[in-house]
């Protein structure tokens, strides 16, 4: 599949169902700090990163382990002259079977070239598509963004 959409693919060795369940623990690789459900059809969570990023997903699309897809309904990306880019966008997983192992097709539809945030959204990606998501998925263990305890962090500011 060619497209313009920023998308990475991982291969493992582990089953369809883990790949999927994995993915499904947004908490377990993205980040400790997602407010909301994340597993169940139209399940609405909320990712917040410091001051700089807030966007609200819908799970839209669900096939057990084929097939996870979010609707981006709000975002504030601070960093950007377009603070609202990524509203609208999908983030779509896809799995499937490569002989013996599991394909994960990561795509965030409507972030092309072009689009301001995308150099930064593709290094945040790769962070937590090729490093944290994959890691959960092949050890259990992720590397999400870790809980923040909103009482200590304005004691330090």
């Amino acid at each position: 599949m060619n497209t313009p959409d920023l998308s990475f693919t991982l291969l493992v060795d582990q089953s369809p169902e883990v790949a999927f369940n994995a993915i499904r623990n947004v908490r377990g690789w993205w980040s400790e700090n997602i407010e909301g459900n994340t597993g169940q059809l139209n399940d609405e969570f909320i990712y917040r990163y410091k001051d700089m990023h807030y966007s609200k997903q819908r799970l839209v699309e669900l096939v057990p382990n084929q097939k996870i897809v979010w609707l981006v309904t709000e975002s504030q990306l601070y960093f950007l002259q377009h603070k609202e880019e990524w509203t609208g966008t999908r983030i779509s997983f896809e799995i499937t079977r490569q002989g013996d192992k599991t394909q994960v097709l990561f795509t965030h539809i409507g972030l092309v070239p072009g689009v301001e945030c995308y150099s930064a959204c593709q290094k945040g990606w790769s962070q937590y598509v090729q490093q944290s998501l994959l890691s959960l998925i092949t050890t259990g263990t992720g590397a999400p963004d870790k809980k923040i305890n909103e009482k200590a962090e304005a004691i330090n500011n």
